[in-house]
């Protein structure tokens, strides 16, 4: 199996954090890995440093979301979207290093979660971008 930086999941993840103000994510913690040739059926999944290694190494909680280039690739930019957002929900509120299973006592990770949550990442990001486009016009009118 082949790894590398995946800066454009990166990029996605870190916009998907900002607009649904998941204040409790810390996105340099966040580790975004291509692989090719992995034998999962998955698109993609999300890997927690487990604090045992965390004291080891005396480093902070980090999780790595890993993307499987053979599935994950061929997808739209709004189903990449929500199998980020589905990979970010494991991660709990404490951003502990833990990771939330499918079916926990709070939160439910499913397509119905994934997609609300979509639903109201695409409505943000469609007000961010028309209270951004506002901004520029009164700059550009003051000049």
């Amino acid at each position: 199996m082949d790894v590398e930086l995946a800066p454009d999941v990166e990029k996605m993840v870190s916009e998907i954090v900002d607009v649904l103000s998941y204040g409790h994510i810390n996105e340099f913690r966040i580790i975004c890995m291509r692989s090719k040739n992995a034998t999962a059926r998955a698109y993609a999944r999300i890997w927690n440093l487990p604090d045992i290694w965390q004291k080891a190494l005396s480093v902070g909680t980090f999780y790595i979301i890993e993307v499987l280039t053979q599935h994950y690739d061929k997808l739209s930019d709004e189903e990449k979207e929500k199998v980020l957002i589905h990979e970010l929900l494991h991660i709990p509120k404490t951003f502990s290093g833990a990771l939330r299973p499918h079916d926990g006592l709070h939160v439910k990770i499913n397509t119905r979660a994934v997609n609300e949550l979509h639903k109201i990442y695409k409505q943000r990001k469609k007000e961010l971008v028309g209270k951004r486009t506002e901004e520029l016009k009164r700059a550009e009118a003051a000049f």
